[in-house]
């Protein structure tokens, strides 16, 4: 995989969190602004994910942004919803970025 596809994938993971953060903030879909932002962060995630995997190969790419994105999601609730922490969904958290790691090195 390459640097810029790595970057590709870093950035689709952060939007997508960045949609879930929306989809909270807009209440079911309830709320226009954060509803439309919702749409436009996954728009925008799955380019930069479907442009990333030109050069790389499908499953990689999967479950890096997957991974990636439960690592931010996580960070974005705890630190911008206050959602409650706990030792053990911070060894989760660690679990899923070991895997990432780990996939990364696989694919050289």
């Amino acid at each position: 995989m390459t640097v810029p596809s790595l970057a590709l994938l870093i950035g689709a993971a952060l939007v997508f969190s960045a949609g879930g953060y929306f989809m909270k903030l807009s209440q079911g879909l309830t709320v226009l602004g954060p509803s439309a932002a919702v749409f436009a962060c996954f728009v925008l995630g799955a380019a930069l994910q479907a442009l990333a995997m030109r050069g790389a190969s499908m499953s990689s790419t999967y479950i890096i942004v997957l991974g990636l994105e439960a690592v931010t999601a996580y960070a974005l609730g705890v630190l911008a919803l206050g959602e409650p922490q706990s030792w053990l969904k911070l060894v989760g958290a660690m679990v899923v970025v070991l895997g990432v790691l780990l996939l990364r090195l696989a694919d050289g």
